[in-house]
């Protein structure tokens, strides 16, 4: 299959599934943009669902090839920061990034973004990953019984990432003054995520802006709350010789920048 093919294979595969949507599919032009667009919009409206063997192997062949093209940027080559060689600012899609893990800015339901081609990072995560990252995560949702608790991390493997794993963890949602509380709960998602990841024996580790953006924590604080907790963290015993703090906007690259 070329491109094209495999893309208006996978849709008329979820179409199948999701028979509700087919309606509005036929908006869709015919142009391959067009329907990767529509493809990115089912794979983010899909419940948890069985997964097919065939439409795996198309799917991940598909995301296997864009992963690629965009660039892989390997964790080790990047500049460390002057003042503490295990730390590193990089500005960057993360799901770019060749690391042991990523960290997901995910929220309580731990499944993913559901609304289509949505420009959050639970939403671009999943969607590079594929569809095994829904539904890992639902199988360990179901397991626990109980909406993820915000300062808590889950880890999953990261599929068709170039990272090996991705880091779940639900953030505080400000509303209003930024709390003492809501201070301690950030904290504990960089804690967390780190701590799960020495655990595993994991060495590096890319943090998106926990929190900063849907959820309304003020990125300056934000910033000052993850460089304190991740260097109180490398003062103890840890398998962890790389952090990474991935911004994507200008603004707050200048703010870590000024940290690091």
């Amino acid at each position: 299959m070329n491109r094209l093919e495999q893309i208006q294979y996978l849709i008329e595969v979820l179409l199948k599934e999701m028979p509700a949507y087919e309606g509005q599919a036929k908006d869709f032009p015919g142009d391959e943009q067009s329907q990767r667009r529509l493809l990115r919009s089912l794979m983010n409206v899909r419940p948890p669902l069985p997964l097919d063997a065939e439409f795996l192997a198309v799917q991940d062949a598909l995301l296997s090839a864009e992963r690629e093209e965009k660039g892989v940027v390997n964790a080790a080559d990047l500049p460390r920061a002057a003042s503490d060689s295990r730390l590193i600012l990089w500005q960057g899609d993360i799901t770019r990034l060749r690391v042991d893990a990523i960290v997901n800015a995910a929220n309580s339901a731990l499944l993913g973004c559901f609304v289509p081609c949505h420009g959050c990072i639970d939403n671009a995560i999943h969607s590079a990953a594929g569809l095994q990252l829904r539904d890992q995560c639902s199988r360990l949702m179901e397991q626990q019984g109980c909406p993820e608790p915000t300062g808590q991390a889950k880890l999953t493997a990261g599929y068709n990432l170039p990272a090996r794993y991705v880091l779940h963890t639900v953030g505080p949602i400000i509303q209003g003054r930024v709390s003492r509380h809501d201070r301690e709960l950030l904290a504990s998602c960089y804690r967390s995520c780190l701590e799960l990841a020495a655990e595993h024996d994991l060495q590096s580790i890319a943090f998106c802006c926990i929190s900063t953006g849907e959820f309304h924590f003020p990125n300056q604080e934000a910033a000052d709350i993850a460089v304190q907790t991740v260097k109180e963290f490398l003062q103890t015993p840890t398998s962890i010789r790389k952090v990474i703090f991935n911004v994507f906007k200008d603004f707050d690259a200048d703010i870590y920048r000024a940290l690091l």
